[in-house]
């Protein structure tokens, strides 16, 4: 079957559900992006701090020379990293994307976070003290050269991640080329309402990241929430013979939101597209909302201080 998708700004389409691969172990992303092909899936969500994006071009390019897909068939995202926002270092970032990728251009190309880091170092550069040093790149400057990619052929369509409202109103204020998404932690306990509403008005779609609330994240701690357990959330997966993970994904597909659930285990990948035989009832839908709690699992605690951190001062 075929995904459906979300028109974007630009005309472009964006399959409502694709493939993450934060997190997925070095070794298994290429099979994990095979299988997610052969599956139906035909969007896949990268990143180069993710340090895989060469893994996910051989599973990519090994479908693409057995025919099961044409290049243009799928949806590839991958993100600007921290460390790459000087203006003089954009087009370089992407290009070492489009070279680990092995693909002449991308569909959607991110600024991963709005907060520059020191530039011509490791991705997390450090002081003896072990804090991030920042660099007063203007994430506007960035975004200059982001829509320069796209003037040359190397982007279909650029966005945001992790942008808050304010930020984005600065984009908007600034931009020659609008944000096609903004890529942020969506899930029941962060539902984003607001952030969505906000969005949407500005004609710009959301993809959300971590729908299943990260339960691999690295510092997860014991006796943290799991979203996967919840009771209502439970509750309702065994109304619908469903995983609590196919009522998440679900529900985020019927607000109108692009989801992108990791996995490499092929049946989970499987497990996680089989999510259009059924639909949430509104009663459903509203006994998802009344866990929001404004609790993030990806905070990115090591970058607090920084002046264009989206998670310390804003409201959304």
């Amino acid at each position: 079957m075929s995904v459906p998708s979300v028109v974007l700004n630009n005309g472009h389409k964006m399959p409502i559900l694709g493939l993450g691969t934060w997190g997925s172990p070095k070794g298994e992303v290429a099979q994990a992006v095979k299988d997610a092909i052969d599956i139906g899936y035909r969007h896949i969500d990268c990143a180069h701090v993710y340090e895989n994006e060469h893994e996910v071009g051989e599973g990519l390019n090994a479908k693409i020379q057995e025919g099961v897909i044409k290049r243009e068939d799928v949806f590839i995202t991958s993100k600007l990293w921290n460390t790459f926002h000087d203006p003089r270092l954009v087009r370089g970032a992407c290009e070492t994307t489009l070279k680990n990728l092995n693909t002449p251009y991308l569909d959607m190309y991110l600024i991963h976070w709005p907060m520059a880091y020191k530039e011509g170092g490791p991705l997390f550069p450090k002081n003896d003290k072990g804090e991030i040093l920042f660099s007063d790149v203007d994430y506007l400057d960035t975004w200059k050269e982001m829509e320069k990619l796209v003037d040359d052929g190397l982007c279909k369509s650029i966005g945001l991640s992790n942008f808050n409202k304010r930020q984005i109103e600065r984009v908007l204020g600034a931009c020659r080329i609008q944000p096609g998404t903004n890529q942020v932690e969506c899930h029941p306990y962060l539902n984003q309402k607001r952030l969505i509403d906000f969005c949407k008005s500005k004609n710009i779609s959301v993809t959300a990241y971590s729908p299943l609330g990260s339960p691999n994240r690295p510092w997860a701690q014991p006796g943290d929430p799991v979203l996967l357990e919840d009771p209502k959330i439970t509750s309702i997966a065994s109304k619908y013979k469903k995983s609590p993970a196919q009522i998440l994904i679900r529900y985020q597909i019927q607000r109108g939101i692009i989801v992108i659930p990791k996995s490499v285990n092929k049946k989970r990948i499987a497990e996680n597209f089989n999510v259009f035989d059924f639909e949430l009832n509104a009663d459903d839908i509203a006994l998802i909302d009344t866990i929001d709690c404004n609790g993030r699992f990806v905070p990115l605690a090591g970058a607090h201080g920084h002046p264009h951190h989206p998670f310390e001062k804003d409201e959304f």
